[in-house]
C-alpha cells in the first residue's frame, strides 16, 4: 500500500513550547505535600463577565443561520467604536476591520495571505522569544525565519539591528508583539517609526499582535495605556495604515479565551485579500460569538475591573520575587520573565523549572523553550515565564514556594 501523501513543510514545524515541557517533565512526581499550582499556560482564570454569558444565551437563536465571513455590520461597528475610544482612530467599518475567531487564528492566516513563497528567499522576521504561532505560519506559508533577539539592556525590546540589509530585502511579512510575550514589553513611537520606514522601503507587510493591550499597571488613562501600531501610524501621518494589520482579542481583556473572538484592522487593500482568503477557508464567526462580542466591546467597566485584578496581583508577587531572584514589572501583559539564579543549576532554566515542580508542585514554563538561537545565542535561556492568571492567593502561594525553593540553594552554600 502506498504512502498517503501529505505536506512536506509539515515536517518543519518544530514541537510546541508546552509539548516540550511535558517530555522534559515525564518522569517527574511532584511532591505531593503542595496543591499543584500552574504559572505555565498564559490562559486567563478570571471569571467570564454576566454581560458576555447573558448575551450569549440571548443570542442561540442565531444557530439556525449562516454566518457571513466579514460579520454583521453592527459587530464592526462595534470594533471601530472601540478603537475611536482606545486609541482616538477613525476606521471605515465596511473595509479596514474583520472579526476573527481570535488572533491565534488570524496571526497564523494572514502568513498565507502575503507570502509569495516563489519569490527567492521569502523570509518572515520574528522577535526572539516570540509566540510560535508566528514560526509555523512562515513555514507553512513556504517561507524561511529570521530572529530579532530581545536585549535585557533595553527592557527586553527587539533588536531589530541585527537583522542585516539583505535579509529585510527578502523580508515579506514582520511580526511585531507589543506588549511582548513574554517580555512585557511595548514598543515606544520611536521604533513604529524605524519599522514603518523598514516596511516602506522593503515593501513588507507589518503584523503588529496586541493581544495583551488592555492589561497594563499604571493608573487608568490613556497616559498608561500602552501604544498601539494603528495609534503609532495615525500620530506619524499615515493614515492609510499602508502595509499595516494590528490583531487584538477579547481573550485577555475579557476573559473569555474559549469565546475565540477578536479582530483585524488596517489596511485596507490587505484586509480585502485577507478576506478572500478566509472565506474559502471557512472562517466565519458564529452569530451568537459575534451578539457577545458586540457586548464585550461596548462595555469597558468590566475591563477595568479585570486589569485592578492584575495590579493587585503584580504589586504583591513581584517585590516578594525581586528579594530573591532578577525579576521587574513589565510595561504590560500578565507575565513576569524572572531570570534564575546563577548559583542554581548553572543558570539553566529548564532544570530549575524541573527541579521547581519536583519539589513544590508549581509549574512554570522555562524560557528557552519560547526562543530560538539567533546571533549565536537563545535569548530566552536563563528565563522563565511566570503567567499570574490565576486568583492573588494561588499566585502569592506560587511566588512563596518558589522563594522557598530559591531559598534552598542559599542555605546549602
Amino acid at each position: 500500500m502506498k504512502t498517503a501523501p501529505h505536506n512536506p513543510l509539515l515536517d518543519k514545524l518544530h514541537p510546541y513550547p508546552f509539548e516540550r515541557l511535558r517530555a522534559l517533565t515525564a518522569g517527574i512526581t511532584p511532591n505531593p505535600a503542595y496543591r499543584p499550582i500552574s504559572l505555565g499556560i498564559g490562559e486567563p482564570k478570571h471569571p467570564a463577565p454576566k454581560l458576555i454569558e447573558d448575551a450569549l444565551m440571548a443570542s442561540l437563536k442565531g444557530l439556525s443561520g449562516y454566518p457571513a465571513t466579514a460579520g454583521e455590520p453592527s459587530l464592526r461597528e462595534a470594533i471601530c467604536a472601540w478603537l475611536q475610544r482606545r486609541y482616538s482612530l477613525n476606521l471605515d467599518a465596511a473595509t479596514q476591520v474583520l472579526p476573527v475567531n481570535g488572533s491565534r487564528e488570524a496571526l497564523f492566516a494572514l502568513a498565507q495571505t502575503v507570502i509569495d513563497p516563489s519569490r527567492p528567499g521569502a523570509t518572515v522576521v520574528c522577535p526572539n522569544p516570540f509566540y510560535q504561532i508566528y514560526e509555523g505560519a512562515a513555514l507553512l506559508a513556504g517561507a524561511q525565519t529570521a530572529f530579532a533577539n530581545s536585549d535585557p539592556a533595553r527592557n527586553f525590546a527587539a533588536n531589530w539591528s541585527e537583522i542585516d540589509e539583505p535579509t529585510w530585502c527578502r523580508t515579506q511579512l514582520l511580526y511585531v508583539c507589543s506588549p511582548g510575550n513574554p517580555t512585557g514589553a511595548v514598543m515606544p513611537l520611536s521604533e513604529w517609526q524605524a519599522l514603518f520606514e523598514l516596511s516602506d522601503r522593503h515593501g513588507f507587510v507589518i503584523a503588529s499582535d496586541e493581544c495583551y493591550s488592555e492589561i497594563y499597571f499604571g493608573e487608568e488613562g490613556p497616559q498608561s495605556a500602552p501604544l498601539g501600531g494603528l495609534e503609532a501610524a495615525a500620530k506619524l501621518g499615515r493614515s492609510d495604515f499602508s502595509n499595516l494589520i494590528a490583531f487584538t482579542s477579547l481573550s485577555k481583556r475579557s476573559n473569555v479565551p474559549g469565546l475565540r473572538s477578536g479582530f483585524v484592522a488596517g489596511d485596507a487593500s490587505i484586509i480585502k485579500r485577507f478576506l478572500l482568503y478566509r472565506t474559502y477557508h471557512g472562517s466565519a464567526m458564529s452569530p451568537i460569538v459575534q451578539a457577545a462580542s458586540v457586548a464585550a466591546w461596548n462595555d469597558e467597566a468590566h475591563v477595568v475591573a479585570n486589569r485592578a485584578q492584575y495590579r493587585a496581583k503584580f504589586a504583591q508577587v513581584t517585590p516578594l520575587l525581586a528579594a530573591h531572584m532578577r525579576v521587574a514589572l513589565p510595561d504590560a501583559g500578565f507575565y513576569l520573565w524572572a531570570e534564575v539564579p546563577a548559583h542554581i543549576h548553572a543558570g539553566d532554566d529548564v532544570a530549575f523549572a524541573q527541579g521547581l515542580l519536583a519539589q513544590y508542585n508549581v509549574a512554570v514554563l522555562p524560557g528557552s523553550l519560547l526562543a530560538r538561537e539567533a546571533h549565536g545565542i537563545n535569548p530566552g535561556a536563563g528565563r522563565i515565564r511566570l503567567a499570574l492568571v490565576a486568583e492573588q492567593s494561588e499566585c502569592m502561594e506560587a511566588a512563596e514556594r518558589i522563594v522557598a525553593y530559591v531559598q534552598s540553594f542559599k542555605d546549602s552554600l
